[in-house]
């Protein structure tokens, strides 16, 4: 069943062996060369599953990869039940709401110190499951990176997801963010990326004004 349509891939929920599994289905690009094409598609395909991995190694839950199919550009992982931070920050009491953004900002801080940049960092792609712990999806944008560019694209594109879908408290919830991002990485390696997030958004808001 689909149940998410990308740009790039595209989401099926299914069984696998008895368990509830995601299907992830990299799509042909039209535009690209046919042998061109395969190739990227296959280098996402392999290239995703060990950001997966690496995360997790890194102390960030996320799915289990069960199988990869390089011939059908295929991830089959782990469902994982829960709701999306994006909906999930939007019913909280504002205390409980800076505690899961401190959480985020905790791991995002272990990604970056294990080099892993997420690329897509939404609260979209964050599940909160029952039991209160959050798994961190979609490693399809990312790469393993330690410049100072990469890690501010995250912060920058986390503080725009907050502004945008919970602008309400998003200066409180980014600064919560900020603090667990501290605790990860350490002040200093902290403030360097924000003034960095910092720079990338005064770009942004160049560009829009040309």
């Amino acid at each position: 069943m689909l149940i998410k349509k990308g740009a790039e891939a595209n989401l099926y929920l299914q069984e696998w062996h008895g368990r509830k599994a995601i299907m992830k289905h990299r799509l042909p690009k039209a535009y690209r060369l046919t042998k061109l094409d395969s190739a990227v598609r296959t280098q996402r395909t392999l290239h995703e599953p060990t950001l997966i991995h690496k995360a997790k190694e890194a102390g960030v839950p996320t799915p289990t990869v069960y199988m990869i199919d390089l011939a059908e550009s295929n991830i089959i992982m782990e469902y994982i039940e829960g709701k999306q931070i994006k909906q999930a920050l939007n019913t909280l009491p504002l205390k409980e709401k800076l505690h899961l953004c401190r959480h985020i900002g905790t791991l995002i801080g272990l990604l970056h110190k294990q080099g892993i940049i997420h690329g897509d960092l939404t609260t979209s792609n964050m599940i909160l499951t029952s039991s209160g712990k959050i798994f961190i999806v979609d490693f399809g944008l990312g790469e393993h990176s330690t410049e100072l560019e990469a890690r501010g694209v995250d912060l920058h594109l986390m503080k725009r997801a907050l502004q945008s879908t919970h602008h309400r408290f998003a200066k409180q919830c980014f600064e919560a963010v900020l603090s667990g991002y501290a605790g990860s990485v350490g002040k200093e390696t902290a403030a360097r990326v924000l003034e960095k997030a910092k720079e990338i958004e005064r770009r942004g808001r160049y560009v829009e004004e040309r």
